[in-house]
C-alpha cells in the first residue's frame, strides 16, 4: 500500500516513531483502504492510524491500537468523532514521553548526577511544556470546531453597511438590523420661524434633543428580489405642552418590493413616496442638519398605497427612471375620509447615463460625472393641505385636517428638479408649485418655493484640509398665502420667507457616522404688517448608524 510523503504528519513524529511493516499493513481490511489512509505507524507499543475522510477539509488522526507490536488492530474513522480523536492522539503521544522523562530525572537525582535545583528546573520546564502542549491542542480543537460551525450552520452572520446581517446559506433569506441615533443642539429655536411671534426674544430656546432614534429592519425572503423593510421611530421629539402620546414609538415605514425585473418593479406599503429628492433623501443622508424651509410646505411625505417603478435604458444617454403610484392621500397611518385617492408620477432622466442614489453630498467621490433632471406631479382630494411624518396636517391659515369637510381641498402640485455629483462636488435644486382649491369656501391659492444647495470637499484642491471635511451652502425661499381667518379672503395676505445657510460636515464613516454644524440667516417679509423680520440660528448635530 502506497503512502504519501511523511511531511503530512511531521508535527506528530518523535524519535520513537516507526512505520508499520508491509506485513502489518496487509492485515488492513480492503474495504477501509479507499477511505484515504495516509500512513500507519506506531509510537512505542501504540499503533497509530493517520487517515483522512474522502472529500474532507483537514486530516483526522485516529487510534489504531494500544496493543503490543505483535498484532495491529484498527478502528474505523468517524467524522463525528474527529475532534475527540485529536485530543486522544495528543494524550497518547504526551503520556509515554512525560512518564519516561519523569523516571529519568528522578533516577539521575537519586544517583547524584543532577542537583536538587536542576531537578526542580527540569520539573518546571516539563510543566511549562505540558501547558504549551495543552494550549496548542485546545486551540486546534477550537479552530476545527469553528470551521465546522462555519461550514455547516444554516445561518451566516456578518456586519455590513446596513448593520448586522443574518443570511441563510442558500441566499434565499436575509435580514439587516440597524440602529440610528441623531443628537442635536439648537439655538435660539429648533424649527423654521414662520410668523412674527417666532422671531421675538420670548421665543428663544436653547435645546438639546434626540431628534431621531430609529430601528431599521430590512432584507429579503424566499427570493433575493422579494424585499421587505420597516422602520420604527422610537422617540419622536415633542414640545412640553404636547401630549406624551406624540412622542410614543411609531411605525413610520413598512413596505414590500418585488424587484425581479429592473425595468418593472412594484412596491406596496407605507413610505416616503418618490416625489422629490430632498424629502426622499434620508434625514441621515442630508447635507445640512435639516431640510430646507421648502420641505414643510411642499413635501408629499409618507403615504399608504402601491407603486410601479423601474429603470429604462441604463448606461445610455436615454437612461431614465419612472415612478407611478396611487395612494390613500391622508398620510401616515390614517384612513381615507372618502373614496378619493392621491395620484403621483415622476420621470427622472439620468442624462449622463449614470444613476444618482437618494442621498446628498458626494461622499463616495464620483470619478465620472453623474446628473439627473426630474419632473413630478401629484393630485388629491381630501382634508389635508400638507403632510409630514406625523401624517395629514394643514398649512398656516387653512382649516385643520380634523375640522375640514370630506374632500374639502383639491391639492395639485408639481416640482422640477436637478442633481449633479462629480469628484467631491455636489449640487441639487428643486422648484415647487402648489395649488390649493378650497371647495367649501370657494377659494384658490397658489404657492411657490425653491431651494438650491452645493457642497465640496476642498481637500481635493487644498491638501491641508482634512479629506473628511465638506463645506456646503444653501439658499431657499417660499412665497405663501396666509389667512388670519381660514377661508375669509379679506384676511388673506402674502408672506415671503428666505433661508441662507452655511454648513460643515465631518464624515467619520460616510453618512453613517458624521458631525454637522450649520448656521442660518432666516427672514420673513410679513404681508399683513408690511414688515421684515430676521434672525440667526445655529445647530450642531451628531448622526450615528450601527
Amino acid at each position: 500500500m502506497s503512502s504519501p510523503e511523511k511531511e503530512n504528519i511531521v508535527p506528530w513524529r518523535t524519535s520513537s516513531w516507526t512505520t508499520l511493516t508491509r506485513a502489518e499493513n496487509e492485515v488492513l481490511a480492503p474495504q477501509d483502504r479507499h477511505r484515504g489512509i495516509l500512513e500507519f505507524g506506531r509510537y512505542g507499543d501504540r499503533a497509530i492510524e493517520f487517515s483522512t475522510q474522502i472529500g474532507g477539509d483537514w486530516p483526522a488522526p485516529f487510534i489504531a491500537s494500544t496493543k503490543d507490536d505483535s498484532e495491529t488492530m484498527y478502528r474505523r474513522s468517524n467524522s463525528s468523532s474527529a475532534i475527540t480523536m485529536w485530543v486522544l492522539l495528543a494524550f497518547l503521544f504526551a503520556a509515554p514521553v512525560a512518564q519516561a522523562a519523569s523516571s529519568l530525572e528522578d533516577t539521575l537525582l537519586k544517583k547524584g548526577v543532577i542537583t536538587k535545583e536542576e531537578w526542580l528546573q527540569i520539573k518546571a520546564d516539563q510543566e511549562q511544556e505540558a501547558e504549551v502542549t495543552e494550549r496548542a491542542v485546545q486551540e486546534q480543537v477550537d479552530l476545527k470546531l469553528e470551521e465546522k460551525i462555519e461550514s455547516e450552520f444554516p445561518v451566516k452572520a456578518s456586519w455590513r453597511k446596513k448593520g448586522l446581517r443574518l443570511e441563510s446559506r442558500d441566499g434565499k433569506w436575509a435580514t439587516n438590523l440597524q440602529w440610528r441615533a441623531q443628537m442635536r443642539y439648537s439655538f435660539p429655536f429648533r424649527g423654521d420661524p414662520r410668523k412674527p411671534s417666532d422671531f421675538s426674544n420670548d421665543a428663544e430656546e436653547s435645546t438639546f434633543e434626540m431628534r431621531r432614534v430609529r430601528m431599521k429592519v430590512g432584507g429579503h425572503g424566499y427570493q433575493p428580489w422579494l424585499k421587505y423593510y420597516f422602520e420604527l421611530d422610537l422617540q419622536p421629539a415633542r414640545n412640553p405642552d404636547d401630549s406624551s402620546s406624540s412622542s410614543s414609538a411609531r411605525l413610520i415605514d413598512w413596505r414590500i418590493d418585488l424587484t425581479r425585473y429592473k425595468w418593472l418593479s412594484f412596491r406596496l406599503g407605507q413610505w416616503k413616496i418618490n416625489y422629490n429628492r430632498e424629502r426622499v433623501d434620508s434625514s441621515g443622508r442630508q447635507q445640512f442638519v435639516e431640510r430646507s424651509i421648502v420641505n414643510r410646505i411642499f413635501a408629499v411625505d409618507r403615504q399608504v398605497g402601491a407603486m410601479a417603478y423601474g429603470r429604462l435604458f441604463p448606461g445610455t444617454l436615454a437612461d431614465m427612471r419612472y415612478y407611478a403610484g396611487v395612494f390613500t392621500g391622508t398620510g401616515r397611518g390614517t384612513d381615507n375620509d372618502d373614496n378619493n385617492m392621491m395620484y403621483m408620477g415622476r420621470l427622472q432622466w439620468n442624462f449622463l447615463g449614470r444613476d444618482l442614489k437618494w442621498r446628498q453630498s458626494d461622499v463616495s467621490y464620483h470619478e465620472k460625472p453623474a446628473g439627473s433632471l426630474a419632473f413630478a406631479a401629484s393630485t388629491t382630494l381630501g382634508p389635508c393641505t400638507r403632510w409630514s411624518s406625523g401624517g395629514c396636517g394643514n398649512l398656516d391659515g387653512f382649516t385643520s385636517a380634523g375640522s375640514a369637510d370630506d374632500g374639502q381641498f383639491r391639492v395639485t402640485q408639481m416640482v422640477g428638479e436637478t442633481a449633479f455629483k462629480w469628484k467631491g462636488f455636489s449640487f441639487q435644486q428643486e422648484f415647487h408649485w402648489k395649488k390649493i382649491e378650497d371647495r367649501v369656501n370657494s377659494t384658490t391659492d397658489r404657492l411657490i418655493g425653491s431651494y438650491a444647495q452645493a457642497g465640496y470637499f476642498f481637500h481635493n484642491v487644498i491638501p491641508v484640509i482634512p479629506p473628511e471635511l465638506e463645506l456646503a451652502i444653501r439658499y431657499a425661499f417660499v412665497d405663501e398665502p396666509v389667512y388670519r381667518t381660514p377661508g375669509d379672503r379679506s384676511t388673506r395676505f402674502d408672506n415671503n420667507r428666505q433661508e441662507f445657510t452655511l454648513a460643515a460636515n465631518y464624515f467619520f464613516d460616510g453618512h453613517r457616522n458624521k458631525v454637522t454644524l450649520d448656521v442660518s440667516h432666516l427672514t420673513l417679509d410679513d404681508g399683513f404688517e408690511n414688515r421684515r423680520y430676521s434672525s440667526q440660528r445655529a445647530r450642531l448635530q451628531g448622526d450615528s448608524s450601527f
